[in-house]
């Protein structure tokens, strides 16, 4: 492997493990919950100091409606309460939000209060943190050739002109690079439904901590590790 000196300009985190976390300690699944939104701020706090402009994190999947109703309205009162404690903290630092995902089954205050965080924190250019919510990948894909089908339909694009450009014009993540490494905590090798456009290039972290148990430090170490990496994008280099 050839050193080199790449930082991850955008990094993605599947943040698994919560609920393993607070059973090991006796507690409602809840509670790890509440301790991973915790760990959300740590982390983007330290994205600065490691060269990392673009921060995606994924907090609640479309797969995810399938947990218990109680862990489900116990997570949109989480969502809710983190945004109304968060902002001004969010303001402060620097920090852009947006969020990704089909906002059609959330209730309509919690999309009031994303919407209010998005219209907030639009000036703001330290850090772009993305919040994955009610998100799927695939589902992700399905509403974007959706919107590119309409719009052929409608002859403002020429069925010949799609290409990989076009159709990523109309992802949710339009505005973001595509990420250059994504973890997930918990010891699980698998992407669950995430970015699965967007990453087709990303470098991957696979690790044990739990992610309430993540801390900066070894948010550091992964980046700075990733800057060592020799990335091909499928050429071969002499």
């Amino acid at each position: 492997m050839v050193e080199a000196d790449i930082p991850a300009q955008h990094v993605a985190i599947i943040m698994d493990g919560n609920g393993r976390w607070a059973q090991q300690r006796g507690k409602p699944r809840l509670f790890g919950h509440h301790a991973g939104a915790k760990r959300v701020r740590e982390i983007v706090a330290a994205c600065p100091s490691v060269g990392v402009k673009y921060l995606t994190v994924f907090a609640f999947s479309t797969e995810n409606w399938k947990r218990t109703q109680t862990e489900v309205s116990g997570l949109m009162k989480l969502f809710r309460r983190y945004i109304m404690k968060e902002s001004q903290n969010l303001m402060k630092d620097g920090v852009r939000v947006r969020f990704i995902g089909d906002r059609i089954n959330l209730d309509e205050k919690l999309v009031g209060l994303m919407d209010e965080l998005e219209l907030l924190t639009a000036d703001n250019n330290v850090v772009n943190l993305t919040i994955a919510l009610n998100y799927g990948g695939r589902d992700e894909v399905t509403r974007a050739v959706q919107r590119l089908a309409h719009e052929v339909q409608k002859g403002r694009i020429n069925a010949t002109d799609v290409n990989a450009e076009v159709l990523s014009s109309f992802l949710d993540t339009h505005v973001l690079p595509d990420p250059d490494l994504v973890i997930r905590t918990s010891g699980e090798a698998r992407i669950s439904n995430f970015l699965l456009w967007q990453s087709a290039y990303a470098e991957y972290e696979f690790i044990n901590t739990l992610w309430p148990d993540f801390t900066a430090s070894e948010f550091r170490e992964l980046v700075v590790s990733f800057g060592l990496r020799e990335r091909r994008f499928g050429a071969v280099l002499v």
